[in-house]
């Protein structure tokens, strides 16, 4: 060490000079205390909050931190980012401009990809890289250019360009998205994206996202004038939804969807209608709350997208719908409910009408140790006011029904072994009563009603029908028995169920045929963790009359280690003709290379359908995935799409971008790239 007091200090071999969160080491530096400035080179290393910088001359004013060095490399702590540059000048405490640069997330030396600029500004405090005459090589080929570019030095957002997408679809060729994306503030955004359709022209469309202390919503449309395909029709589609709290207990809602015409779906399969959505909802709705009772006014609709194929029965509407619910626990040990609705349905082709439901509810339910019972009385008021009804029916109806419940179940507990592991085995037992008395109802509209399908859940509620239009004459008995194994930390690693309903008289009260049975069809259901990687389920509809098995499901899932699942499911339904075989996977294939697949396949029909194939490679700094999927848009119609996507990580994704349809197809599907 040598030099002048309060005025420089030189200092040869082994430098290491640290002020704050920067360090500086090289051979030979400099340190002049006025301009408070380090001047260092041989070996040159600075480091400062994680980042670090290695070149050739360092020229630095350490609190200003404005200065410069020579033939750089530098690594970011924040994004992993390294590169190499003829020269970095830092320009404040955040702030550094690279020139003649690269930028990667690659740390290889010889990165596969990389951006070449002639000027690169970061700026940490903003988050923002700004590049001027940028290249972007991918294993040494330019594969994009631009006179400039923007990009984020972290996940947060910010305005310009996003990376391209493109794909192809057996609806509409090749077809290519450039968005534009405006970060107004951060709770509104706003994203532009012009869609080059190859067969149809250029489709325009925009989503805007907004959030507040008090309202939320998202607007997006897609407009495609003169479509091609279409004898130069004008094409669009619209979706927005909007949450507003007017007052600590008064809100507004409003949801609103529509399409240009039926064929929407099947055209525009990656569009916002979905690949097989025909029933677009219209609703708004004004909700007060208070504290045991809450009040709704509501108006709703559906546009219906038609498929001749498989002609759809539009609902009804309902303008409007009022609501009122109230109720209470734990009232000198009674629990009561009072719930009432008054509609007007409207539908251009069927009976239209007004009605009226009044279900007040009282239940004294006995909780304890070991077992409960649960009585309860209903009673199920409802008057009709119909504009035209059929030829000799009444316009007037009116209908009461009391119901009366009981609930009861014991629990019992042991210690008991399961693979070797320490569990506490439940038996459960469970016993239900309705008895309701049988009401005529031949002349009863049905505006929401229907029956329900058979499950466990249905076994167990007062009313074998879905809606208010059909209330279900009942002396029956449903007897369940479940059993469970719990680990030591309460989580259920198995549970096996059986239930079934029996009748004490004949059921008179149906949509379509009687049930002349006098029981039910028995529900079985198993499911379980077999091992730490191995979980299956299965569910069992058997009808003992015919001795059938009108509806089975089982699946069986193997995830032995991330990024490795593999999925078995068999679907049975004899009531809707329906038996498929589904299976799923993403599995290693070799080193870095992954397979993605799942195929729905009609045992019935014998053919798939629904598939999805395709190939993921992971590289250090990057990932490569090429899909192929097949979805049905209509009963005899199906689209076929082809995603190509190359990411680079910490930057960009270039392509069309599959990674949803992975998560829907794939249960269990982990991105590659992600811890």
């Amino acid at each position: 060490m040598t030099g002048r007091p309060d005025r420089e200090v030189t200092l040869e071999q082994d430098v290491e000079i640290t002020r704050g969160e920067t360090r500086i080491t090289s051979d030979k530096a400099t340190y002049r205390m006025v301009e408070d400035q380090v001047e260092a080179s041989g070996n040159l290393r600075m480091q400062r909050f994680g980042d670090e910088y290695c070149g050739d001359e360092l020229k630095l004013r350490v609190e200003a931190m404005r200065g410069y060095v020579t033939n750089p490399s530098y690594r970011l702590e924040k994004n992993n980012a390294n590169g190499r540059a003829q020269r970095i000048d830092f320009e404040g405490e955040d702030q550094a401009t690279i020139i003649q640069g690269t930028y990667s997330t690659c740390n290889a030396p010889d990165p596969d990809w990389y951006l070449k600029a002639d000027t690169l500004h970061l700026d940490n405090g903003r988050d923002i890289g700004q590049a001027g005459k940028t290249v972007l090589y991918f294993k040494g080929v330019p594969i994009i250019g631009a006179p400039g570019m923007s990009f984020p030095l972290s996940d947060a957002r910010k305005s310009g360009v996003l990376p391209p997408t493109f794909g192809t679809t057996n609806q509409g060729g090749f077809d290519l998205t450039v968005p534009y994306y405006f970060n107004i503030a951060p709770n509104r955004d706003l994203t532009v994206f012009p869609n080059l359709i190859a067969r149809r022209g250029l489709q325009l469309g925009m989503q805007a996202l907004y959030l507040g202390e008090t309202y939320s919503g998202d607007v997006r449309t897609e407009v495609l004038p003169n479509d091609r395909q279409a004898a130069g029709a004008n094409r669009y589609a619209l979706s927005a939804t909007h949450f507003q709290a007017l007052t600590s207990r008064l809100a507004w809602s409003l949801n609103v969807n529509k399409a240009s015409d039926d064929d929407y779906p099947n055209d525009m399969p990656r569009t916002i209608t979905g690949a097989s959505q025909r029933l677009l909802p219209r609703d708004m709705s004004l909700t007060y709350s208070a504290s045991y009772w809450n009040a709704a006014a509501r108006v709703s609709s559906f546009q219906l997208l038609q498929d001749p194929a498989a002609p759809i029965v539009r609902p009804y509407a309902r303008l409007p719908e009022l609501t009122f619910n109230a109720g209470k626990q734990e009232v000198r040990g009674f629990d009561w409910a009072f719930n009432a609705e008054a509609t007007r349905f409207w539908h251009p082709d069927f009976v239209r009408g007004n009605r009226v439901v009044m279900t007040p509810r009282l239940a004294y339910p006995v909780i304890r140790q070991g077992y409960f019972v649960t009585p309860k009385v209903t009673f199920d008021y409802t008057r009709y006011a119909l504009d035209n009804p059929a030829p000799g029916a009444p316009d007037r109806l009116t209908r009461s029904v009391p119901i009366l419940s009981l609930d009861s179940g014991l629990t019992f507990e042991r210690d008991a072994k399961y693979f070797g592991e320490s569990m506490t085995q439940t038996l459960e037992p469970r016993l239900f009563y309705v008895r309701a008395p049988y009401r005529d109802q031949k002349d009863y509209p049905l505006f929401d009603t229907a029956l329900a399908d058979l499950s466990f859940a249905q076994l167990f509620s007062e009313n074998r029908f879905i809606g208010h239009d059909r209330i279900g004459d009942a002396n029956h008995w449903t007897a369940a028995l479940v059993s469970r194994y719990i680990d030591r930390d309460g989580a259920e690693k198995v549970r096996l169920a059986l239930a079934q309903r029996f009748y004490s008289s004949p059921e008179r009260v149906a949509i379509g045929s009687v049930n002349t049975e006098n029981r039910s069809d028995l529900l079985l259901s198993a499911s379980g963790a077999l091992s730490k990687t191995l979980s299956a389920e299965s569910n069992l509809q058997y009808s003992e009359s015919t001795r059938t098995l009108n509806r089975a499901n089982a699946g069986i899932r193997w995830q032995p280690a991330p990024k490795r699942v593999l999925n078995l499911f068999y679907r049975r339904d004899l009531l809707n003709n329906l038996e498929q075989f589904d299976t799923s996977a993403q599995w290693p294939l070799a080193k870095r290379w992954y397979g993605v697949g799942r195929i729905n396949y009609s045992l019935k029909d014998r053919k798939v359908v629904e598939g999805l194939l395709g190939t993921e490679y992971k590289a250090d700094c990057w990932v490569f995935r090429i899909v192929a999927q097949r979805i049905p848009t209509a009963l005899q119609k199906a689209t076929s799409a082809l995603f190509f996507q190359l990411e680079f990580n910490g930057l960009a994704r270039l392509g069309s971008n599959p990674l949803d349809a992975l998560r829907n197809s794939i249960p269990g599907y982990q991105q590659i790239n992600q811890p």
